[in-house]
């Protein structure tokens, strides 16, 4: 990967409004790294901060959450921003499933809620990817 590090940014329905939150107030980190997001968050964090560059995928249920995991796969993501909420059910749970478990097998960090979100983002040269670290993608 040349360049900046790729953060992907995801949130459930009942935490887009907390994930914006968090963008805001981070904004000058994030634009340390190429950003992309399934396509509602992205397009409320577009709206919110229009001087970020934002890559919005499709809606997670639309096959966003997929794109993403393709992302990853390919080692073009550097770390994962999600956003769950862990109380609502997802009818879509075997995506996200499937999107966390690729984070997991490609060894990318992966934050689940705004204190760990927060800690990914404070060191953006410290992210490499399985393709930058010379392992297969």
């Amino acid at each position: 990967m040349a360049g900046r590090p790729a953060l992907a940014m995801v949130a459930h329905d009942n935490q887009k409004d907390a994930l914006v939150a968090f963008a805001t107030s981070h904004a000058n980190r994030l634009s340390q790294f190429d950003l992309f997001a399934t396509g509602t968050t992205g397009a409320r964090i577009k709206a919110a901060l229009p001087a970020l560059d934002v890559t919005a995928l499709k809606s997670g249920p639309l096959g966003g959450d997929q794109q993403i995991g393709a992302l990853i796969a390919e080692g073009r993501i550097s770390a994962l921003v999600f956003f769950v909420d862990p109380l609502t059910p997802m009818p879509h749970d075997v995506d996200v499933k499937a999107l966390t478990r690729l984070a997991v097998v490609y060894d990318i960090p992966m934050a689940l809620n705004a204190a760990t979100a927060e800690i990914l983002i404070r060191h953006p040269g410290d992210f490499t990817t399985p393709a930058d670290r010379g392992e297969a993608a």
